[in-house]
Protein backbone atom coordinates (compact mmCIF):
# COMPACT_ATOMS: atom_id res chain seq x y z
CA UNK A 1 0.00 0.00 0.00
CA UNK A 2 2.76 2.45 0.80
CA UNK A 3 4.59 1.67 -2.43
CA UNK A 4 1.52 2.03 -4.61
CA UNK A 5 0.52 5.31 -2.94
CA UNK A 6 4.01 6.87 -3.51
CA UNK A 7 3.29 5.96 -7.50
CA UNK A 8 -0.16 7.46 -6.97
CA UNK A 9 0.86 10.15 -5.43
CA UNK A 10 3.99 10.93 -7.46
CA UNK A 11 1.84 11.05 -11.01
CA UNK A 12 0.46 14.15 -9.60
CA UNK A 13 3.75 15.96 -9.02
CA UNK A 14 4.79 15.21 -5.47
CA UNK A 15 8.15 14.83 -4.68
CA UNK A 16 8.64 11.95 -1.93
CA UNK A 17 11.01 10.39 1.02
CA UNK A 18 10.11 6.75 1.32
CA UNK A 19 11.62 4.74 4.17
CA UNK A 20 11.40 1.29 3.39
CA UNK A 21 12.55 -2.05 5.11
CA UNK A 22 14.30 -4.51 2.42
CA UNK A 23 16.66 -7.43 2.34
CA UNK A 24 19.52 -6.95 -0.07
CA UNK A 25 17.77 -9.75 -2.16
CA UNK A 26 14.98 -8.12 -2.95
CA UNK A 27 16.47 -4.46 -3.86
CA UNK A 28 16.88 -5.26 -7.42
CA UNK A 29 13.20 -5.52 -8.13
CA UNK A 30 12.50 -2.57 -5.24
CA UNK A 31 14.97 -0.28 -7.94
CA UNK A 32 13.55 -0.99 -10.90
CA UNK A 33 9.92 0.18 -8.44
CA UNK A 34 11.66 3.30 -7.71
CA UNK A 35 13.25 4.50 -11.14
CA UNK A 36 9.45 3.79 -12.18
CA UNK A 37 8.79 6.89 -9.97
CA UNK A 38 11.24 8.84 -10.89
CA UNK A 39 10.22 8.56 -14.09
CA UNK A 40 7.65 10.85 -13.40
CA UNK A 41 9.39 13.94 -13.20
CA UNK A 42 9.37 14.06 -8.93
CA UNK A 43 12.08 13.69 -6.97
CA UNK A 44 12.74 10.90 -5.02
CA UNK A 45 14.72 10.08 -1.83
CA UNK A 46 14.99 6.34 -0.58
CA UNK A 47 16.28 4.79 2.79
CA UNK A 48 16.45 1.64 3.99
CA UNK A 49 16.03 1.59 7.44
CA UNK A 50 14.54 0.31 10.57
CA UNK A 51 11.62 3.12 11.20
CA UNK A 52 10.29 1.68 14.42
CA UNK A 53 12.94 2.73 17.11
CA UNK A 54 13.60 6.09 18.58
CA UNK A 55 17.70 5.63 17.39
CA UNK A 56 16.59 4.73 13.70
CA UNK A 57 13.60 7.48 13.30
CA UNK A 58 15.97 10.29 14.68
CA UNK A 59 18.81 9.86 12.28
CA UNK A 60 16.06 9.00 9.65
CA UNK A 61 15.30 12.47 10.41
CA UNK A 62 18.54 14.10 10.33
CA UNK A 63 19.24 12.99 6.72
CA UNK A 64 16.02 13.99 5.96
CA UNK A 65 16.55 17.55 6.98
CA UNK A 66 19.56 17.53 4.94
CA UNK A 67 17.37 16.99 1.85
CA UNK A 68 14.59 18.71 2.47
CA UNK A 69 16.18 21.75 3.09
CA UNK A 70 13.43 24.87 2.73
CA UNK A 71 10.93 23.07 1.74
CA UNK A 72 7.96 20.99 4.24
CA UNK A 73 6.25 18.03 4.55
CA UNK A 74 2.70 18.13 3.55
CA UNK A 75 1.61 14.46 3.79
CA UNK A 76 3.07 11.68 5.89
CA UNK A 77 1.64 8.07 5.75
CA UNK A 78 2.61 5.87 8.31
CA UNK A 79 2.56 2.30 6.71
CA UNK A 80 4.41 0.13 9.08
CA UNK A 81 4.04 -3.98 8.75
CA UNK A 82 5.88 -5.16 11.78
CA UNK A 83 4.02 -7.14 13.83
CA UNK A 84 3.99 -10.54 15.43
CA UNK A 85 1.45 -13.46 14.46
CA UNK A 86 1.56 -16.00 16.78
CA UNK A 87 -1.28 -17.52 18.20
CA UNK A 88 -3.08 -16.63 21.65
CA UNK A 89 -4.23 -19.90 22.94
CA UNK A 90 -2.17 -23.57 22.02
CA UNK A 91 -4.04 -25.06 19.27
CA UNK A 92 -6.57 -28.17 19.32
CA UNK A 93 -4.88 -31.31 17.59
CA UNK A 94 -6.35 -31.80 14.29
CA UNK A 95 -8.43 -34.51 14.16
CA UNK A 96 -10.78 -35.63 11.22
CA UNK A 97 -10.47 -32.95 8.29
CA UNK A 98 -13.73 -31.35 7.29
CA UNK A 99 -13.39 -33.20 3.80
CA UNK A 100 -12.91 -36.44 5.77
CA UNK A 101 -16.63 -36.17 7.08
CA UNK A 102 -18.15 -34.69 4.18
CA UNK A 103 -17.36 -37.68 2.16
CA UNK A 104 -18.34 -40.00 5.10
CA UNK A 105 -21.54 -38.15 5.29
CA UNK A 106 -21.77 -38.28 1.48
CA UNK A 107 -20.91 -42.07 1.15
CA UNK A 108 -18.08 -40.74 -1.46
CA UNK A 109 -14.69 -42.35 -1.43
CA UNK A 110 -12.31 -39.17 0.46
CA UNK A 111 -9.82 -39.51 -1.82
CA UNK A 112 -12.02 -38.91 -4.83
CA UNK A 113 -13.51 -35.82 -3.55
CA UNK A 114 -10.16 -35.01 -2.49
CA UNK A 115 -9.12 -34.97 -6.39
CA UNK A 116 -12.14 -33.13 -7.54
CA UNK A 117 -11.79 -30.19 -5.13
CA UNK A 118 -8.60 -29.92 -5.76
CA UNK A 119 -9.30 -30.07 -9.61
CA UNK A 120 -12.22 -26.92 -8.62
CA UNK A 121 -9.57 -25.37 -6.66
CA UNK A 122 -7.25 -25.20 -9.72
CA UNK A 123 -9.67 -23.51 -11.87
CA UNK A 124 -10.09 -20.61 -9.37
CA UNK A 125 -12.69 -21.83 -6.79
CA UNK A 126 -11.26 -20.60 -3.37
CA UNK A 127 -14.51 -22.02 -1.55
CA UNK A 128 -12.58 -25.22 -1.09
CA UNK A 129 -9.47 -24.18 0.58
CA UNK A 130 -10.85 -24.49 3.67
CA UNK A 131 -12.08 -27.79 3.61
CA UNK A 132 -8.99 -29.07 1.91
CA UNK A 133 -7.09 -27.85 4.53
CA UNK A 134 -4.98 -25.37 2.21
CA UNK A 135 -5.87 -22.25 4.09
CA UNK A 136 -4.50 -22.93 7.79
CA UNK A 137 -0.92 -20.87 7.08
CA UNK A 138 1.37 -21.00 8.86
CA UNK A 139 0.53 -21.30 13.24
CA UNK A 140 3.87 -20.63 14.84
CA UNK A 141 3.26 -23.15 17.81
CA UNK A 142 5.12 -20.77 20.27
CA UNK A 143 2.20 -18.10 22.54
CA UNK A 144 2.41 -14.54 22.19
CA UNK A 145 4.19 -12.94 25.31
CA UNK A 146 4.63 -9.61 26.65
CA UNK A 147 7.31 -8.71 24.08
CA UNK A 148 5.42 -9.62 21.22
CA UNK A 149 2.80 -7.38 22.08
CA UNK A 150 5.15 -4.90 23.37
CA UNK A 151 6.54 -4.90 20.03
CA UNK A 152 4.05 -4.63 17.79
CA UNK A 153 2.07 -2.20 19.28
CA UNK A 154 4.79 0.72 19.17
CA UNK A 155 5.91 -0.68 15.56
CA UNK A 156 2.28 -0.46 14.18
CA UNK A 157 0.31 1.37 16.74
CA UNK A 158 1.61 4.44 18.87
CA UNK A 159 5.27 4.75 16.49
CA UNK A 160 2.51 7.26 14.67
CA UNK A 161 2.61 9.77 17.52
CA UNK A 162 6.73 10.14 18.21
CA UNK A 163 6.77 10.58 14.20
CA UNK A 164 4.84 13.08 14.21
CA UNK A 165 5.91 14.85 17.75
CA UNK A 166 9.40 14.79 16.26
CA UNK A 167 9.14 15.99 12.82
CA UNK A 168 6.50 19.16 14.62
CA UNK A 169 9.70 19.69 16.88
CA UNK A 170 11.92 19.88 14.19
CA UNK A 171 9.19 22.61 11.96
CA UNK A 172 9.38 20.19 9.21
CA UNK A 173 5.43 20.09 8.89
CA UNK A 174 3.61 22.49 6.34
CA UNK A 175 0.82 25.18 7.45
CA UNK A 176 -1.46 22.64 6.22
CA UNK A 177 -0.37 19.30 6.76
CA UNK A 178 -2.04 15.36 6.42
CA UNK A 179 -1.22 12.33 8.66
CA UNK A 180 -2.16 9.25 7.98
CA UNK A 181 -1.96 5.46 9.44
CA UNK A 182 -3.57 2.72 7.92
CA UNK A 183 -5.86 0.26 10.20
CA UNK A 184 -7.65 -3.29 9.53
CA UNK A 185 -11.32 -5.17 9.47
CA UNK A 186 -8.66 -6.96 12.02
CA UNK A 187 -9.42 -4.11 14.55
CA UNK A 188 -12.71 -5.23 15.84
CA UNK A 189 -12.50 -8.85 14.11
CA UNK A 190 -10.92 -11.76 15.86
CA UNK A 191 -8.62 -13.28 13.11
CA UNK A 192 -6.16 -16.15 14.46
CA UNK A 193 -3.17 -14.99 15.03
CA UNK A 194 -4.30 -11.55 14.82
CA UNK A 195 -4.03 -10.74 18.65
CA UNK A 196 -1.14 -8.41 19.04
CA UNK A 197 -1.85 -7.04 15.35
CA UNK A 198 -5.84 -6.12 16.23
CA UNK A 199 -4.32 -4.59 19.72
CA UNK A 200 -1.81 -2.33 17.86
CA UNK A 201 -4.11 -1.29 15.38
CA UNK A 202 -6.90 -0.36 17.82
CA UNK A 203 -3.55 1.67 19.66
CA UNK A 204 -3.07 3.56 16.74
CA UNK A 205 -6.76 4.87 16.15
CA UNK A 206 -6.83 6.37 19.46
CA UNK A 207 -3.22 7.89 18.52
CA UNK A 208 -4.74 9.22 15.92
CA UNK A 209 -7.64 11.08 17.24
CA UNK A 210 -5.25 12.67 20.08
CA UNK A 211 -3.46 13.75 17.35
CA UNK A 212 -6.14 15.15 15.48
CA UNK A 213 -7.62 16.52 18.59
CA UNK A 214 -3.68 18.32 19.79
CA UNK A 215 -2.25 19.32 16.81
CA UNK A 216 -4.85 20.49 14.63
CA UNK A 217 -4.01 24.26 16.33
CA UNK A 218 -0.46 23.80 14.41
CA UNK A 219 -2.44 22.92 11.21
CA UNK A 220 -1.76 18.87 11.31
CA UNK A 221 -5.11 17.14 10.09
CA UNK A 222 -4.91 12.93 11.13
CA UNK A 223 -6.99 10.41 9.59
CA UNK A 224 -6.83 6.62 9.53
CA UNK A 225 -7.99 4.18 6.59
CA UNK A 226 -9.37 1.06 6.92
CA UNK A 227 -8.99 -0.79 3.37
CA UNK A 228 -10.85 -3.98 2.54
CA UNK A 229 -9.36 -7.12 3.11
CA UNK A 230 -6.79 -6.56 0.37
CA UNK A 231 -3.98 -9.08 -1.06
CA UNK A 232 -0.76 -8.10 -0.12
CA UNK A 233 2.32 -10.01 1.32
CA UNK A 234 1.22 -9.48 4.73
CA UNK A 235 -2.05 -10.57 4.36
CA UNK A 236 -0.68 -14.23 3.37
CA UNK A 237 0.94 -14.29 6.31
CA UNK A 238 -2.22 -14.17 8.43
CA UNK A 239 -3.58 -17.93 8.85
CA UNK A 240 -7.04 -18.42 7.06
CA UNK A 241 -6.16 -15.84 4.72
CA UNK A 242 -7.34 -17.69 1.27
CA UNK A 243 -10.61 -18.25 3.07
CA UNK A 244 -10.68 -14.36 4.10
CA UNK A 245 -10.02 -13.66 0.65
CA UNK A 246 -12.86 -15.99 -0.65
CA UNK A 247 -15.27 -14.43 2.01
CA UNK A 248 -14.47 -10.75 1.08
CA UNK A 249 -15.11 -11.43 -2.01
CA UNK A 250 -18.62 -13.09 -1.69
CA UNK A 251 -19.83 -10.14 0.89
CA UNK A 252 -18.81 -7.34 -1.27
CA UNK A 253 -21.01 -5.23 -3.02
CA UNK A 254 -18.35 -5.14 -5.99
CA UNK A 255 -17.74 -8.81 -5.61
CA UNK A 256 -14.04 -8.20 -5.54
CA UNK A 257 -11.28 -7.55 -3.29
CA UNK A 258 -10.15 -3.95 -2.44
CA UNK A 259 -6.78 -3.56 -4.17
CA UNK A 260 -3.50 -1.67 -3.01
CA UNK A 261 -4.44 1.11 -5.82
CA UNK A 262 -7.60 1.74 -4.05
CA UNK A 263 -6.05 2.96 -0.85
CA UNK A 264 -3.23 4.44 -2.84
CA UNK A 265 -6.28 6.72 -4.94
CA UNK A 266 -8.02 7.72 -1.39
CA UNK A 267 -4.59 8.21 0.22
CA UNK A 268 -3.71 11.08 -2.78
CA UNK A 269 -7.71 12.16 -2.07
CA UNK A 270 -6.68 13.25 1.55
CA UNK A 271 -3.81 15.43 0.42
CA UNK A 272 -5.83 17.77 -1.38
CA UNK A 273 -6.86 20.95 0.54
CA UNK A 274 -10.65 20.01 -0.27
CA UNK A 275 -10.07 17.44 2.35
CA UNK A 276 -8.91 19.92 4.91
CA UNK A 277 -12.23 19.51 7.05
CA UNK A 278 -11.56 15.98 7.42
CA UNK A 279 -9.83 15.35 10.78
CA UNK A 280 -9.76 12.45 13.33
CA UNK A 281 -11.81 9.99 10.85
CA UNK A 282 -11.45 6.15 10.44
CA UNK A 283 -12.51 5.77 6.67
CA UNK A 284 -13.48 2.70 5.08
CA UNK A 285 -12.11 1.94 1.99
CA UNK A 286 -13.49 -1.18 1.28
CA UNK A 287 -16.49 -0.80 -2.09
CA UNK A 288 -18.70 -1.32 1.63
CA UNK A 289 -17.40 -4.77 2.10
CA UNK A 290 -17.78 -3.92 6.08
CA UNK A 291 -21.41 -2.93 5.86
CA UNK A 292 -22.34 -6.03 3.88
CA UNK A 293 -23.35 -9.17 5.32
Amino acid sequence: MGLASAKKLASHGMNLFIVHRDRRGSMPQIELEFEAIRTQGVRLITLNADATGSEGRHSILNQFAEDLGNDKISLLLHSIALGNLKPAAPQMPQGETKLELLAEASGIDSRQLELAMKSLLAQGHQEFAELLGEDRGIISDTLLDEEDFAQTIHNMGTSLMFWVQDLHQRKMFAGDSRVLGLTSQGNQIAWQGYAAVSAAKCALEAVARSIAREFAVHGIRCNVLQPGITDTPALRLIPGSKQMKYQAIERNPFSRLTTVEDVANVVYLMSLKEAAWINGAILRVDGGEAISH
